[in-house]
């Protein structure tokens, strides 16, 4: 789908896998409001649907509007290919969609987002699959946790609600060591901040509902596929290596090299779950990752800022924060994540629960909304919001405990934020 990145960041955020459109000239991407796709003949029908030649059949798998978003995004992973879908959890499922059959497990980190944590611990069961959780700064734990049956390690580059930092690299080589693939969720990164791939993660997802599309209108989610995998290393991933029945037998891996996981997710995920980006949330998106480098600037600036001033205030017991310098987590920050941490962390508020709803209320700019990556800044008391299905412990382990709120810290005027916290502490400590 692409050839790899031949120039800057900021540039291929703009123009990475658009082209003036040939009928017209039109320079923006169009919106292809298509559901089907006419043939050249009866052979070139066949030709598609045997996957002997690639092109656009029917918008439940491939749309013109949707493939430059998947194009632009697999350029800034640096990824080799990637499959857009109608939301990040949809993303999660594709990804482990190829890789797992009934009674395989996945290791996934304690610190994910609430709602990862019930589809990874709940909802997977009805695929006869299962997960273990493990703390992923103890790689100890990772490599006890992989047994003959696991297929995948799973973690957050920057997690959510806490804004603690991966190191990739170093749980990258525990599941070279085992011969798995590591999948990263870099949503709260984006790929300005972090190519986890370039860290050694086989498969990135992301909800690029959040800060790549970063205006608050549409749902998405997105697999990046490195490439890198040999996925007929041994017969762990038989989706991937062995013949496919649908396929007359065809071998995804023998047949589309470095492709195979993205050709999959087309052929087969996208065909059999039905998961699919349409094409206007595919052109809203793309306008959003074209100011993407200059708005993660922004997010990260006014997140220091406002993070270190609720640090230094008696209201506060402590802030998240991996931009700081107080956090366990800065040196790490500085090396794998240069750029900056983000605009997403949380803070706890002397009071505790009570508190935290008070503050919610009373605040003005900032929006309660179960959303991040927003222009706008946004706030949310996730142990009774997004992480309510999950038991106390699990909140705790997650970053969303009870005294806690998450804020994402939008793009607006940092002492305006400041103010708004301010007088809402006020009333919410009062």
């Amino acid at each position: 789908m692409t050839d790899g990145p031949t120039h800057g960041f900021d540039t291929l955020q703009i123009h990475a896998g658009a082209r003036p459109d040939p009928a017209t000239g039109a320079r923006q991407t169009p919106i292809y409001q298509t559901t089907a796709y006419v043939f050249r003949d009866a052979d070139h029908a066949a030709a598609l649907f045997n996957l002997q030649e690639v092109g656009f059949i029917y918008s439940r798998l491939t749309n013109p509007t949707v493939a430059v978003l998947q194009e632009r995004i697999a350029t800034l992973e640096g990824g080799v290919g990637a499959v857009c879908c109608s939301s990040g959890h949809a993303a999660q499922i594709m990804a482990l969609f190829p890789l797992m059959q009934p009674g395989c497990n996945v290791v996934a980190s304690t610190r994910l987002y609430g709602g990862t944590v019930t589809q990874l611990s709940q909802t997977i069961k009805r695929f006869g699959w299962s997960a273990k959780f493990v703390d992923t700064d103890d790689l100890d734990a990772v490599r006890d946790a992989i047994d003959e049956n696991t297929r995948a390690v799973f973690c957050e580059s920057i997690a959510n609600p806490g804004g603690y930092v991966t190191d990739i690299r170093a749980v990258a080589d525990v599941t070279d060591a085992a011969g798995i693939p590591l999948i990263v969720d870099n949503t709260s990164a984006t790929p300005y901040l972090c190519r986890p791939i370039e860290q050694g993660a086989t498969l990135v997802v992301h909800s690029t509902t959040k800060y790549l599309t970063g205006n608050g209108t549409v749902t998405g989610g997105c697999v990046v596929d490195s490439g890198n995998f040999d996925w007929s290393a041994n017969d762990k991933f038989p989706s991937l290596s062995a013949p496919e029945p649908a396929y007359h037998g065809l071998k995804f891996h023998e047949t589309f090299g470095g492709l195979a996981f993205t050709f999959h997710g087309i052929a087969i995920g996208l065909r059999d779950l039905g998961m699919t980006m349409n094409p206007q949330a595919a052109h809203y998106t793309l306008m959003g990752i074209e100011t993407l480098s200059l708005r993660m600037q922004r997010h990260c600036e006014n997140a220091k800022t406002v993070a270190s001033w609720l640090e230094a205030d008696d209201r506060v017991d402590y802030v998240t924060y991996a931009g700081l310098d107080s956090s366990p987590y800065a040196e790490r920050a500085k090396t794998c994540y240069p750029k900056g941490t983000g605009g997403l962390f949380t803070f706890a508020v002397k009071g505790g629960y009570d508190a935290c709803v008070k503050l919610v209320n009373a605040l003005e700019i900032f929006s309660h909304v179960a959303n991040l990556g927003d222009t706008r800044s946004l706030i949310i008391h996730s142990a009774s919001t997004t992480h309510r299905q999950l038991t106390p412990e699990q909140q705790e382990a997650a970053g969303a405990g009870a005294n806690v709120v998450r804020v994402s810290i939008g793009i607006e005027n940092a002492e305006d934020l400041i103010a708004d916290l301010d007088q809402a502490l006020t009333q919410a400590c009062s």
